[in-house]
């Protein structure tokens, strides 16, 4: 190497070294402000530090954790604008449906305002009325392209008169309202709503602290509320032997808007009047199940698509059929081992799933790999309104196929281990040590070694149409299944082993 190349080697090394250190301190902090609720638009702030090179890209994602569809929330985005410090007007074009590119000198400081329409009344979009605000992240914070990894800041202002901000974020001593994140990812997965909440007993489990905040909660017993969610929420720490989060806040939003699941918070459609009558209390306790067991089941354990994510495009993966139809499935199980629902409204409710999914045309057509693979065009329930239905719901199917899967584990380890098992393993190996998610052959592996024998005929159900051996998987359990009506039934005439898997299996 001659003198000149060495001097342009280590000069190009200095810019790199430059670059690089300029933009690990770069930084990112959102005002949002709503002083005209009725409008339905929030004021957005962003103010960006330390940003190197001469063109930033501000992205808004396309969809949001939780919610496999398209959402396309930047067409909700208005009144953008750019400046420097002092004021002074940056170049800037929108230079694709959801990207708004900068112009500015490296280093220096960015000041972004814009506004984004909050008029859809669901539990993935951002909503603002003159009594609430709730902020679906993704729905609300564009983000700089390359900086996805980089912590941020957000301060809410809320509307004249609102005094509360409820989120799983965690707050900035000595800020009023405001947040921080440790990245993109953790701000898009940790919904804020802010007015004048309610809020239910506080409680914890194992020393972790949990919150429940809603918007018009209603009238209901609040203290028996938190003691059920207490009870839940020990089974289900219990089945992974970790709480892997500092506190854990429930987000009731209002009736009708449907529930996602959070890193280390949910936002869910709540009433509490639907608290007072047998029927309502066991739906919505399920519903508050199944959001909370999703940060184990998704959030942590999960396929190896599901994050980091893409938020340009679809992430599709064929394991949904895990991520949410074993959810299902321990929605069940933990309202069973809490005590907050007997055996016959157990098997009342597998009896469901296997109803709703054989009785679907769909299920001659469409694997529950599929189902997963296409959900991002056919919707979480299947394709609506085609002449002969050819989809089907992993909502359905899932459950079954993971209560047939629980029951091949037991019965082939002689009733030392079952499904929790493999939750277990899956937890520690990929979430804990790895740091990954799992493949579909991995989370075969998984099920097998726990079950200590080959499971060709259970993945047959989840990768084929061929029809499920329900009889045969249920009698293991002590169960059997009527024909036509799929009715789930203990068995009269079992032997120990039967016996023994029934028992452990419903907690007796």
């Amino acid at each position: 190497m001659t003198r000149s190349q060495r001097c342009l080697s280590t000069l190009l090394l200095i810019l790199c070294s430059s670059h690089a250190a300029m933009a690990q301190q770069a930084s990112f902090h959102y005002t949002v402000a709503m002083p005209h609720p009725d409008s339905h638009h929030f004021l957005v702030t962003l103010d960006c530090k330390g940003l190197p090179g001469t063109i930033t890209d501000l992205k808004m994602p396309g969809w949001m954790p939780g919610y496999y569809q398209l959402l396309d929330y930047a067409r909700n985005v208005s009144a953008f604008k750019a400046t420097a410090t002092g004021g002074k007007p940056l170049g800037w074009e929108h230079t694709g449906a959801n990207t708004w590119r900068v112009a500015h000198t490296p280093g220096q400081s960015l000041h972004i305002t814009y506004e984004v329409t909050a008029a859809t009344a669901f539990v993935a979009q951002p909503w603002l009325d003159s009594t609430h605000a709730y902020l679906s992240p993704a729905g609300v914070f564009l983000y700089a392209a390359g900086y996805i990894r980089m912590p941020v800041t957000v301060s809410i202002l809320p509307a004249p008169g609102w005094k509360d901000v409820a989120t799983g974020l965690e707050p900035v001593p000595g800020s009023a309202h405001t947040f921080r994140a440790p990245d993109f990812d953790v701000l898009f997965d940790s919904p804020i709503l802010a007015g004048n909440l309610e809020s239910a007993p506080s409680f914890k489990v194992n020393g972790v602290p949990h919150y429940f905040t809603g918007y018009r909660m209603g009238q209901f017993n609040k203290q028996q509320l938190s003691d059920d969610l207490q009870k839940l929420i020990t089974v289900a720490t219990g089945i992974i032997g970790d709480i892997p989060y500092q506190h854990y806040t429930f987000l009731a939003i209002g009736p009708g808007r449907g529930g996602i699941e959070h890193l280390n918070s949910s936002t869910i459609s709540f009433t509490g009047e639907g608290l007072e009558t047998p029927g309502g209390r066991h739906q919505l306790l399920s519903f508050i199940s199944h959001e909370y067991f999703h940060h184990y089941n998704v959030k942590r354990i999960r396929p190896i698509a599901l994050g980091p994510f893409d938020y340009d495009r679809e992430n599709r993966t064929n394991m949904l059929w895990v991520s949410e139809g074993l959810t299902v499935y321990y929605e069940y199980m933990m309202m069973k081992r809490a005590g907050l629902m007997d055996a016959t409204a157990l098997l009342k409710d597998f009896s469901g799933n296997i109803a709703a999914y054989e009785t679907q045309p769909g299920h001659l057509y469409q694997s529950l790999a599929q189902a997963s693979w296409e959900t991002w065009s056919d919707g979480p329930f299947g394709r609506k309104g085609d002449t002969v239905n050819k989809t089907i719901s992993y909502y359905e199917k899932g459950p079954a196929v993971g209560l047939l899967l629980d029951m091949a584990i037991r019965h082939a380890t002689q009733n030392k281990r079952s499904l929790d098992d493999v939750m277990r393993l899956l937890y520690r190996k990929f979430y804990q040590q790895a740091q990954r998610g799992f493949t579909d052959d991995e989370f075969r592996q998984a099920c097998e070694s726990t079950a200590g024998v080959a499971l060709p005929e259970i993945f047959d159900y989840v990768y084929t149409v061929k029809e499920p051996d329900y009889a045969k998987y249920l009698a293991y359990g002590g169960l059997g299944i009527e024909a036509g009506t799929f009715k789930v039934y203990p068995l009269e005439k079992v032997d120990a082993l039967q016996l023994a898997i029934r028992k452990r299996w419903l907690g007796e």
